[in-house]
């Protein structure tokens, strides 16, 4: 199941990140790319954001993955949700930022003007957990 779980991750390149801080959930469309064994998600955010200062007080994150846009009218019922839980960073390694920058620009070229941008970070959620929605009632779970 878990390697349905991570093809799930790897299929879809948008997600929800859900942040906290001071008790206050906050929560930012975000363009995402997976490393090779879907044990890392990898955003770039402008470091002068909500989500950004949310990170730094605390680094426990959700993300939310779901498949709606396959599935409209009567086949909603068979969409499939997948929240992720996990700890996220900003990347420090310049080898890595090299690395993670080239794959988010393939997946997401639109991205190339934020780059651009002093005050952009490039962020990694270390996965923790998945808990796969399968339909309205069937439900997984798996620690990584």
């Amino acid at each position: 199941m878990i390697e349905k779980m991570k093809a799930l991750a790897k299929q879809w390149d948008m997600c929800v990140l859900a942040t906290v801080a001071d008790g206050i959930p906050h929560c930012s469309l975000m363009a995402y790319v997976t490393d090779e064994d879907c044990r890392e998600i990898y955003m770039v955010t402008n470091k002068k954001t909500r989500k950004y200062k949310n990170l730094t007080e605390n680094s426990s994150v959700s993300i939310l993955i779901d498949t709606r846009e396959e599935h409209s009218g009567i086949h909603r019922r068979e969409a499939k949700a997948l929240t992720v839980s996990g700890v996220i960073q900003e990347i420090g390694d310049k080898n890595k930022i090299t690395m993670v920058r080239a794959k988010l620009l393939e997946t997401h070229p639109h991205l190339q003007p934020f780059f651009d941008d002093p005050d952009v970070g490039i962020v990694s959620v270390k996965i923790k957990s998945f808990l796969l929605l399968d339909g309205l009632t069937e439900a997984h779970f798996a620690e990584i």
